[in-house]
């Protein structure tokens, strides 16, 4: 096949912009992983902007090839590929009427037998998106973050972007016991800040323990605690050091480089991944567009990871 056959191989400039230039699709009978866009950050308790994000990582998508140079996956090989659009949701000011709409609009992804990829937005969109991940039995999780975001009431809310995964191991589609956390740092105000994660049996790995682990450590511990089970990955880019992704609502000095962050995502291949997010880009923070264009390099290796993980469960 000619390159000019294949939209992800024709030059970056031409088309209509879509997660990684793959086809859009509004036919979801011919789609395997599904890349969605969730445009809403009425979660986030200071810096907004991540509603801008999907449409800046489909941009910066753009720069992203056919083939994983480091691991030799193709996900395209693997799995057929589409962007579907937005989770569009006509209530943004109301945070919980919104979570009840990205709930809906997942349950309809979830049942048409689709691995959804989404694109924040805001860490409080995952935990919808759990709800019908998990709503036949709790998921575990590989979660690689800043912050823990098991927190509990802020400011008269319990569905803010620093709590998701507390509301989701309470509901129960959560398992904290298959859930192991990853690079939390950064100051905080109450020493019990984080006390849901440990006490519900959730793995903490705090960046600070990180280079006297080293990464293979860390990587061996990610796979010892998801085990065989069925995975969900979430990918906050403030992961990253802000040296590397400034445009986030809630940066944190001491984190991963960009390397760093691809060497960790890239020790996770075969784990069970079922769905997967990466969230908080927030492009008016993101003058030189290098977070957007970091999101879009952490999602085409999160796209190579279900692939994988697609191939392995259909083999």
């Amino acid at each position: 096949m000619a390159q000019s056959d294949n939209p992800i191989a024709r030059p970056r400039y031409t088309g209509i912009p879509t997660f990684m230039r793959a086809p859009f699709a509004e036919d979801w009978s011919e789609v395997d992983i599904a890349m969605i866009g969730v445009p809403y950050d009425g979660g986030v308790t200071n810096r907004p902007g991540a509603r801008h994000g999907p449409r800046e990582v489909r941009n910066s998508s753009s720069l992203m090839r056919l083939i994983n140079q480091a691991t030799g996956v193709c996900p395209y090989d693997l799995a057929r590929v589409a962007d579907i659009g937005d989770c569009v949701i006509e209530r943004p000011f109301q945070l919980e009427g919104a979570h009840g709409e990205i709930d809906r609009y997942y349950e309809t992804v979830v049942e048409a037998g689709l691995v959804p990829l989404s694109v924040g937005g805001d860490h409080s969109i995952s935990l919808p998106i759990l709800r019908q991940i998990g709503k036949d039995g709790p998921v575990g999780m590989i979660h690689i973050d800043a912050h823990a975001d098991t927190g509990d009431d802020y400011f008269g809310s319990r569905f803010h972007h620093g709590a998701p995964f507390r509301r989701a191991a309470e509901e129960g589609v959560l398992d904290p016991k298959r859930t192991i956390q990853i690079g939390i740092r950064g100051g905080i105000n109450d020493r019990d800040q984080w006390s849901f994660s440990h006490e519900s049996g959730m793995r903490v790995i705090y960046m600070h323990e990180i280079p006297a682990m080293g990464l293979d450590a860390v990587i061996a511990e990610a796979l010892k605690v998801a085990g065989d089970g069925p995975t969900y990955l979430s990918f906050d880019i403030d992961a990253c050091d802000p040296a590397y992704a400034p445009g986030t609502g809630t940066p944190e000095f001491g984190g991963f480089t960009a390397a760093e962050a691809l060497q960790l995502l890239r020790g996770l291949s075969g784990v069970d991944f079922i769905g997967g997010d990466m969230v908080e880009v927030s492009p008016p923070f993101d003058p030189s567009g290098n977070t957007a264009l970091l999101g879009a390099t952490i999602l085409f290796e999160q796209l190579c990871l279900l692939a994988e993980a697609f191939a392995n469960r259909t083999v």
